[in-house]
């Protein structure tokens, strides 16, 4: 199907008569408005109670709006539906902490959903309506196929104001440093976004998705003209892992840390631009030190496409997926090489055993783990290996009273090392009357003495 204005395949083209100038973006409109939807988020939220209204005098003035009630709050952003059988895609900010999500069509019709999978780090949610109905869809396209210039397409529903389009070009690639999640590959456009258009869609010239439209720069709020997409080739990832029944979404496993190449680091290593990741610590025994990669070394391609930084790289391995070789391009004292690094899952070596604490000691409570690379991607923890990993602190236990917290690494107890979950139950079985503890928490060492 072609529509009026469109551009043929790899075909790109300025306007050259006022014909051209004249041509519509309405049947691309028609063709993609029905795939994309409203979604609301609702959740219980509690305002904190103050003494002063505690006092009947005031309840009889502030009712339902006095400090401590629970009450409903709306968050309103859009989605767009990529699957048939209604499964939805949009960001993680939409319908974070939600207790109920649904869906609004084009043609007003509602729907409850259920999330499949939500991730903060990404800003992607994955949605499925619940309904037996057949639902339209918009293609997910390529997203490397995009270049600065192309026409694209807004859809969302702006401020709660209704399904709403606005066209623009795109402005960037590879754009990073944008929110404060962990991911930084975002399409940029000037196609007007504005709160409500979270989780919508961006569209290219063929109807094809080609990003989900995420944050704004702004002071005020509105929109300047600097809105920030996540590329479609992640979406795609995101909702097969989702589709196939994971519970978080798993990143390939590299088995070393990157950081970013400044001027003088170019310079030191004999590149003719400060662009690339360099290696700052491979794992012994993991996939990039069994491929070669040593600290010190530039990574400047992935598939012979250039990286520009190091969220760059993450994000070209992560749309390679798992189960697959990327070709690196390493500059390494002057000399280009090319290294195969097979990409697989973090694994869980050593088990993680996982254990309750209980008893009458400061630990009870907690559910603690054995760190491996797979716990620590699932936590977020730093790159180290000592300790056991806290996975959860129980509501009210001893543990959650003194403070422990999800993601902290207990590495010493009363001097002794803590290099296993069973070694964490032996010392909290003890009675010493006093606890001296060691925990490493988000990198920063911790010295607390107990009783």
């Amino acid at each position: 199907m072609s529509f009026t204005g469109a551009l043929a395949d790899d075909v790109r083209a300025v306007p050259s008569s006022q014909s051209d100038v004249m041509m519509s973006y309405a049947p691309l409109v028609k063709q993609t408005t029905p795939a994309v939807v409203n979604v609301y988020a609702e959740r219980m939220v509690t305002r904190r109670m103050s003494p002063l209204f505690s006092d009947p005098f005031f309840g009889q003035f502030f009712g339902q709006q006095m400090p401590g009630r629970s009450e409903k709050q709306m968050a309103l952003g859009s989605g767009v539906i990529v699957a048939k059988d209604g499964i939805v895609i949009t960001n993680n900010h939409v319908i974070a902490d939600a207790d109920d999500v649904r869906v609004a069509l084009s043609d007003g019709r509602e729907f409850p959903c259920k999330v499949l999978m939500k991730d903060d780090r990404y800003d992607l949610a994955v949605l499925k309506i619940t309904s037996d109905e057949t639902f339209p869809t918009i293609p997910i396209g390529d997203s490397d196929a995009v270049e600065v210039g192309d026409i694209s397409l807004a859809i969302g529903n702006p401020f709660g104001v209704g399904q709403t389009v606005t066209s623009g070009i795109i402005s960037g690639l590879a754009r990073n440093s944008i929110t404060d999640g962990e991911f930084g590959f975002f399409l940029q456009t000037d196609a007007a976004i504005n709160p409500g258009n979270s989780g919508g869609a961006l569209l290219n010239m063929k109807g094809e998705l080609i990003g989900i439209n995420t944050a704004i720069f702004s002071k005020g709020g509105g929109s300047n003209g600097i809105g920030f997409a996540i590329p479609a080739n992640m979406v795609k990832v995101f909702v097969a892992a989702a589709e196939s029944g994971q519970d978080y979404f798993q990143t390939p496993y590299v088995g070393a840390t990157f950081g970013p190449v400044s001027s003088d680091i170019a310079e030191a290593v004999g590149l003719k631009a400060a662009r690339g990741a360099i290696v700052s610590a491979v794992r012994k025994g993991g996939p990039a030190d069994k491929a070669g990669l040593k600290a010190g070394s530039v990574i400047v391609a992935v598939n012979g496409t250039p990286i520009q930084h190091p969220d760059a790289l993450l994000y070209r391995l992560t749309v390679i997926g798992t189960g697959n070789t990327a070709n690196l391009s390493v500059e390494r004292d002057g000399e280009l090489t090319d290294v195969k690094l097979p990409l697989s899952l973090a694994p869980e070596d050593p088990p993680r055993d996982t254990r309750v604490i209980g008893g009458n000691n400061p630990f009870a409570g907690l559910t603690v783990e054995n760190v491996s690379p797979r716990v620590a991607q699932e936590l977020r923890l730093p790159d180290i290996s000592d300790g056991v990993a806290v996975s959860d602190v129980a509501n009210g236990s001893p543990a959650a009273r003194i403070g422990f917290a999800k993601g902290d690494i207990i590495v010493a107890v009363n001097g002794n090392e803590i290099d296993s979950t069973g070694t964490l139950e032996d010392e909290a079985s003890e009675n010493p009357g006093y606890w001296r503890l060691s925990l490493n928490r988000g990198g920063r060492m911790i010295n607390q003495i107990l009783r």
